[in-house]
């Protein structure tokens, strides 16, 4: 490798890899420094190449003696060319990883570039992603040559490799799309505080404006429902009821079990458990329940609380939620509003705005 195509190699791996040269021109003289070691000995004393920035020169040493490139031979070269490769390979490796790294969380955009079994394989700007089963949402499906959107998940590092995993169902997905669909949501006028999500079913989402005169659901649901429609239809169907947060739990919890009507609730909180007993109506308690206890188990994940839902006289029913609370996630705002059943946004109720201490 004559001094010319070494600038060349440099310059052309800059450009394209988005490598730092300095990198380069470093692994460039440890894969040289490998194959004298490898084929001339270094008995003599310690090996050292230096590549000269400017001019491409290079002058390599044993010891006090002087060695040209051309007495390496072929091998020699073969041998310094792998080792160039994978040094450089391991640097982009590190490059894409710190790049990425910093993007989780983030909503990115790729194009599915084929499937490896049940994942997706989505080509990103500098690398390929995967988007593994577990998080993509149930009954969906893509073809070659689809866009794509997703939250990155995580960034992992083995060895040379760097490996961007995609989410879908994650509840910061839901998050990062009303960031993007909703101004006032990205400005921090509105704040998204607690999101329970049971991806491509339901997912509820607790508002809080910190605008007197901002209205959270009014602004999440756009006119005549075009924000929130977009973010429907990137999560393939999925309902959202869009929940005013509030600092009492017991609003919060109503609000949570909506359309519902509630005709009484009684809230026990110990050190380690919260406990809420909910009286509906007979007629309600489906709706209250809803399918398969859908509606109560994402209550119970957003407000925090044991929901036990009941009919009057304390009639035993089906139904009753015993998840215990998940985490919720945090992160916030106002107004009362439900995605309803047919998919069209509506609008609830106009209640009062939750505190912003």
């Amino acid at each position: 490798m004559n001094n010319r195509a070494i600038l060349r190699l440099v310059d052309g791996l800059h450009r394209n890899k988005d490598i730092d040269a300095e990198i380069i021109f470093q692994a460039i003289e440890r894969a040289l420094e490998t194959a004298v070691r490898k084929n001339v000995g270094g008995e003599e004393g310690e090996i050292t190449v230096n590549i000269d920035r400017e001019t491409g020169d290079i002058a390599a040493q044993i010891g006090d003696r002087s060695i040209r490139p051309e007495e390496l031979g072929r091998i020699a070269a073969q041998t310094a060319k792998q080792v160039m490769m994978q040094r450089i390979k391991e640097a982009e490796g590190e490059i894409i990883y710190q790049e990425y790294v910093r993007q989780k969380g983030n909503l990115v955009s790729g194009m599915v570039k084929r499937f490896e079994g049940s994942s997706i394989v989505v080509s990103l700007e500098k690398t390929e992603a995967v988007l593994p089963q577990s998080e993509q949402i149930p009954r969906e499906h893509y073809q070659p040559g689809e866009r794509l959107r997703a939250i990155i998940l995580d960034v992992r590092r083995s060895g040379s490799i760097s490996s961007v995993i995609l989410s879908r169902t994650h509840p910061d997905f839901v998050r990062a799309l009303f960031e993007i669909e909703v101004p006032e949501v990205a400005e921090g006028v509105v704040v998204i505080k607690r999101i329970a999500r049971e991806p491509g079913e339901r997912t509820k989402i607790a508002m809080e404006s910190l605008e007197p005169h901002v209205d959270c659901i009014g602004a999440c649901v756009g006119v005549r429902g075009t924000r929130i429609r977009s973010i429907i239809d990137e999560l393939n169907g999925e309902k959202v009821d869009i929940i005013p947060w509030r600092e009492a739990p017991e609003m919060l919890i109503a609000d949570s079990l909506k359309p519902a009507e509630i005709l009484q609730m009684t809230l026990e909180e110990g050190e380690s458990s919260k406990y809420a007993t909910v009286i509906v109506p007979k007629d309600e308690l489906a709706l209250a329940i809803g399918r398969k206890g859908q509606n109560v188990r994402l209550a119970v994940r957003l407000t925090g609380w044991n929901i036990d839902i009941q009919p009057p006289e304390e009639e035993e029913t089906e139904g009753v939620a015993e998840d215990s609370p998940e985490a919720p996630e945090e992160a916030g705002s106002d107004g009362t509003g439900s995605i309803g059943d047919d998919g069209d946004p509506t609008t609830v109720t106009s209640e009062p705005k939750a505190d912003s201490s």
